[in-house]
């Protein structure tokens, strides 16, 4: 199969031919259908974070079954699913307590010194996330991926994989937002669009869309915003309190640096709460003012949007399927493997929201 490969000392990616091994007793081959750029893969590709090369990045996809596993249960050839990088054990204290999401996810790998799931000429090519979605077939554990309908376009589901359960589950799940209430959303990017949607879903009665690329917000008004605002040229933690007279009951955090963390707990209400959702580097960190907290204020993360994503991703699809979740208005741009790179430039320069690579 053809895959984007990244090589040690490279920010760049190589398309060439990568050897997929025979189907294990708990796993899935995937056809690949499409995938989606995130900007945890582009701060892997630049070396943020370090992980053992040669790799395939991604881990946003949809695909079809091409084989199933003699000992996997649920899934038949044929299948359309959604993979997820979230993979779970059911047995751990995590996966028992209602934590899925926070499973160390050991199980879903390849024990030491198995044959590798990808290979060149016997030579690993190292598995990212579970997953390595950059690739025409996809090897993944059986806790890997989610059956969907097949009403359900493929190419918008692949956004469905990370950014987007992510984005309704900060909203859903962990702020739990109310009928009403008001909503800061910083980053418009495919984790803060879907959180602006799952805002406007719950009722929300105003949602500020806060970026610093003022091309975004057409995209960020159709899914939802009713206000936004343009963090290149003000304060986004005043101009919120501004707008609302004192400040918001929810800021959700997409970005994933200590400047909009902070932005986020200052542009609370009295008894409001900050999500952080974006990916920060190891190291980082952010000040918080005590006196905040003392008015009752929370800040508090969430990951994966803070539940299985086998019974959050079916209920996705349902929201985009009855009209509710706006998808196709989030796309960028649709590129195949050797696009890539030009796409993860324009991801880094602020200008994309998702785009989805084809095969």
């Amino acid at each position: 199969m053809k895959a984007a490969v990244l090589r040690d000392d490279q920010e760049r990616f190589s398309v060439e031919e990568v050897a997929v091994d025979g189907v294990g007793a708990h796993e899935l081959l995937i056809q690949t259908a499409a995938a989606g750029l995130c900007h945890s893969d582009l701060y892997h590709l630049r070396g943020v974070f370090d992980i053992p090369r040669p790799t395939i990045l991604g881990h946003e996809s949809a695909g079809v079954v091409l084989e199933v596993g003699s000992e996997v249960e649920g899934f038949a050839v044929g299948d359309h699913v959604i993979t997820c990088l979230a993979t779970f054990c059911g047995r751990c204290e995590r996966c028992l307590s209602g934590r899925s999401y926070l499973c160390a996810g050991t199980h879903s790998q390849r024990a030491p010194g198995a044959r590798p799931r990808l290979h060149q000429d016997d030579a690993e090519i190292h598995q990212f996330l579970n997953v390595s979605s950059f690739a025409e077939q996809l090897l993944v554990h059986e806790s890997a991926a989610v059956r969907i309908t097949k009403d359900m376009p493929l190419d918008l589901a692949a956004l469905i994989g990370c950014g987007v359960t992510t984005g309704l589950g900060a909203v859903f799940n962990k702020a739990q937002v109310r009928p009403g209430e008001t909503v800061a959303v910083i980053g418009c990017g495919g984790i803060g669009l879907s959180a602006i949607q799952a805002a406007r879903i719950s009722g929300a009665g105003r949602i500020i869309a806060v970026d610093r690329q003022p091309d975004k917000f057409d995209v960020a008004t159709k899914v939802g915003a009713t206000d936004v605002v343009d963090a290149s040229r003000y304060d986004a933690a005043e101009a919120i309190r501004e707008l609302t007279g004192g400040g918001v009951d929810h800021c959700i955090e997409a970005v994933g640096a200590p400047a909009t963390a902070t932005a986020a707990l200052e542009s609370l209400a009295v008894g409001g709460t900050a999500t952080i959702v974006g990916l920060m580097p190891s190291g980082k960190t952010f000040p918080v003012q005590g006196r905040l907290l003392l008015d009752d204020r929370r800040l508090q993360g969430a990951y994966m949007g803070a539940q299985n994503f086998r019974v959050a991703m079916p209920r996705h699809v349902e929201l985009f399927l009855s009209g509710q979740l706006l998808l196709e208005e989030m796309v960028s741009s649709r590129i195949g493997l050797d696009g890539i790179d030009d796409a993860f430039d324009a991801m880094e320069a602020g200008r994309a929201v998702r785009d989805l690579v084809i095969f």
